[in-house]
């Protein structure tokens, strides 16, 4: 059974957008969908390290706002004719709170 944190309220995260978690390790971001679904992503396009949370969310995707590469919030992967994939990382709501797996902030060490 994995331990998680709470990082944020639901409503913090805007639908369709999303919020940047600070680690030493680097930034996360922190994806809502329409449909109130969270996603955790390395924020750093693999292509030229455009901001994620800056991008446009649709549907289970977000569009790097540098370079209009599309990733899949779910694997992390890159659509179309795109290579390259984005760290993924478990989250989840529970009681309208956002709460990332312990384990990885641990890895990451919280800023």
């Amino acid at each position: 059974m994995s331990d998680w944190i709470d990082i944020a309220s639901l409503d913090d995260v805007p639908q369709r957008g999303a919020r940047v978690v600070k680690t030493t390790q680097g930034c996360v971001a922190v994806f809502r969908t329409a449909n109130d679904e969270v996603y955790a992503l390395d924020n750093s396009c693999p292509h030229k390290g455009g901001p994620l949370a800056e991008g446009i969310v649709h549907g289970a995707s977000v569009t790097c706002p540098l370079h209009n590469w599309v990733f899949s919030l779910e694997t992390g992967l890159a659509a179309g004719a795109d290579e390259g994939q984005v760290a993924t990382y478990r989250a989840r709501v529970l009681n309208g709170r956002i709460e990332l797996e312990a384990a990885f902030l641990a890895a990451r060490s919280a800023a």
